[in-house]
C-alpha cells in the first residue's frame, strides 16, 4: 500500500483525533504526514517518528496558542501543501480544513471525518456570541459572514475527497446534510486493555466509589463544562474536571470550593480518577466522544447528554433495564442535576459488567482491522467512490 500519505489538520497535543492517526503512523511508518502545523514533542512517539510536512503557518510563532484564531488563512495554507505525483493513497483526518487537500487525480482521497468544519458548521453561537457588550456582538457578526465563506469553501472542497470515513452516525448524517455524500462509519479506537476496572472491582455495581464526579474535556466553548460547574454547586458536590484550554480562566472564576480543575492528567492518573468517580459528567454534543467509552471500560457511570455520539456509546439505565448511564434531553443545568439526582437514588440501575461489554465493542484492535480493511478495499476498487468532480 506505499506510497501513502497522511494528513491531520494539526499536531498540538494527543487527543482523540491524534490517537486515530498514531494507529495509522504505527502501521504505516514509512509514509509522509503532511499537516497545517506541528508542535514537535506534543503528540506520541509514532506519531513524532513520522517524516512530517507543514504550511507556511508553522513559520508564526507561537501558532499553537492562537492556532483558532488563523481559520480564515486555513484554505490557503492547505492549498500550499504540495502531494508527491507518485502517491497511490491519501488519507485525510479531518475536523477542519484536512480534507481540503489537493490529490493528484489518479490516488484516491479517503477521508476520516471527525466531523464537517465544527467552527462552520456545528454550534457557531458557542464560538462567536452575538449577545453582551457592542465589541463582542460586532466581533460576533463579523466573524460569522467569515464562517459563512469557511462553509461554502468547505462543501466545495468536498468534492476532492473520494471516500468519506464517518467515526459515528451523527457525522455520516452531517457528511449528507452539509456535503451530499455518503460515507461508512468507522468507530475511533479506545484502548480498552488499558482503561478497565480496578483490580478489586466486582462485576457489580462498586461500593468503593469515591463521591466526587468527573469531566475530562478540552476546556472549549462547545464542551460545555460549565455546565457541570454550575450542577455542582447547585447540588453541593465535588467535581474534578481533567483538560487544558483557553475556556480555563472563565470556568475556574465560576468554579465554588467543591470543584478542583487539575489540568492534563497522565494516562495512569486519568485511569484512576474513571475507576474511582461517582460518574462521569459529559454535558457536550459531540461528535463521538472518546472519554464516555473510557469511562465505561473502567466501570465508571457516565451522565452524557441525549444528542450525538453520546446516544450511540451509553446504554441509557431505567427502572427493570440495567444501562451504562443516563442521558438528559436538554443542555440545561436543571436537566443535568436531575439526572445527577436520578443516578444517586438508583445506583442499582448501573451494571459494570454491561458497561465493560459496550466499552469493547470499540477497542483499538477492531478500529485497525475495520479501517485498514477499508482502505485495501478501496484500493482494489471494491469501494466505489460517490464523488463526481475532482476541483
Amino acid at each position: 500500500m506505499q506510497p501513502i500519505v497522511l494528513v491531520h489538520d494539526w499536531l498540538t497535543g494527543l487527543r482523540g483525533g491524534e490517537k486515530c492517526l498514531e494507529v495509522l503512523c504505527r502501521r504505516f511508518p514509512q509514509a509522509r504526514l503532511f499537516t497545517l502545523f506541528h508542535i514537535p514533542g506534543s503528540t506520541s512517539p509514532p506519531i513524532e517518528r513520522m517524516r512530517i510536512t507543514t504550511s507556511f503557518l508553522q513559520q508564526f510563532p507561537g501558532v499553537g496558542r492562537y492556532y483558532r484564531w488563523l481559520l480564515p488563512l486555513m484554505p490557503w495554507a492547505v492549498g500550499s501543501l504540495s502531494i508527491p505525483r507518485r502517491t497511490r493513497l491519501v488519507v485525510s483526518l479531518s475536523h477542519a480544513a484536512a480534507k481540503s487537500i489537493r490529490t493528484p487525480v489518479s490516488a484516491p482521497h479517503v477521508c476520516y471525518c471527525f466531523t464537517p468544519m465544527r467552527y462552520a458548521w456545528v454550534q457557531p453561537e458557542q464560538y462567536l456570541p452575538l449577545s453582551g457588550p457592542w465589541p463582542r456582538r460586532l466581533f460576533g457578526y463579523l466573524g460569522r459572514g467569515v464562517l459563512a465563506w469557511m462553509r461554502a469553501w468547505d462543501r466545495r472542497t468536498a468534492s476532492r475527497v473520494s471516500h468519506f470515513v464517518a467515526i459515528s452516525q451523527t457525522v455520516a448524517d452531517r457528511i449528507a446534510a452539509f456535503y451530499g455524500r455518503r460515507s461508512v462509519v468507522i468507530y475511533p479506537p479506545v484502548d480498552t486493555e488499558f482503561y478497565t476496572p480496578g483490580p478489586s472491582a466486582q462485576l457489580s455495581q462498586d461500593a468503593c466509589r469515591e463521591d466526587y464526579y468527573l469531566c475530562v474535556s478540552a476546556l472549549v466553548p462547545y464542551k460545555r463544562i460549565d455546565l457541570a460547574i454550575e450542577a455542582c454547586r447547585r447540588l453541593g458536590r465535588r467535581l474534578v474536571v481533567v483538560g487544558e484550554g483557553p475556556e480555563r480562566r472563565r470556568l475556574e472564576e465560576m468554579a465554588g470550593p467543591g470543584v478542583q480543575l487539575v489540568g492534563w492528567a497522565p494516562p495512569e492518573t486519568l485511569r484512576q480518577y474513571y475507576r474511582q468517580a461517582r460518574a462521569l459528567l459529559f454535558p457536550a454534543l459531540e461528535d463521538f466522544g472518546i472519554t464516555p467509552v473510557e469511562a465505561q471500560a473502567c466501570g465508571c457511570p457516565v451522565i452524557a447528554y441525549g444528542q450525538g455520539g453520546a446516544t450511540e456509546t451509553v446504554l441509557p439505565a431505567g427502572p427493570g433495564r440495567p444501562g451504562t448511564g443516563l442521558l438528559f434531553r436538554t443542555q440545561t443545568v436543571d436537566a443535568l442535576s436531575r439526572a445527577m439526582l436520578l443516578l444517586e437514588a438508583h445506583p442499582e440501575w448501573f451494571d459494570l459488567a454491561l458497561a465493560r461489554r459496550q466499552a469493547e465493542r470499540f477497542a483499538s484492535a477492531r478500529f485497525e482491522q475495520e479501517l485498514v480493511g477499508y482502505l485495501e478495499d478501496v484500493l482494489a476498487g471494491r469501494a466505489p467512490s460517490d464523488r463526481t468532480d475532482h476541483p
